[in-house]
């Protein structure tokens, strides 16, 4: 699966996965072609990246706090074609981000942890 307009499949083990990212939402951060491992029971705060669904897609945002609920933001935005999305909770968040790799380059990781 990669982070975009992909289908998740219910996976309700709680192990890690990895994605694939695709294009440029959330640049210069997590660049098109990355490697992200999602953590499904990882800390959910405001500031992380989450894999989350919203409108049937799947996403790589940051969590944002907005008053009593929460916002899905790209962090290459383009107002019309990516405006935040409103959560009004977090049960749609699947896991939150824990490392990033480039591929191919062993020595290029992230971790957020």
């Amino acid at each position: 699966m990669s982070c975009g307009g992909s289908e998740q499949g219910d996976d309700s083990s709680g192990e890690c996965f990895a994605l694939r990212v695709l294009g440029d939402a959330m640049a210069p951060e997590f660049k098109h072609g990355e490697i992200v491992i999602i953590e499904p029971e990882g800390a959910v705060k405001s500031g992380s990246f989450v894999l989350a669904q919203h409108a049937g897609e799947w996403l790589l945002r940051q969590l944002c706090r907005h008053g009593e609920g929460w916002l899905l933001r790209a962090l290459n935005p383009d107002p019309e074609a990516r405006p935040d999305l409103p959560l009004a909770d977090l049960q749609s968040v699947r896991g939150v981000v824990i490392q990033k790799a480039v591929p191919g380059r062993r020595r290029l990781s992230k971790s957020y942890l």
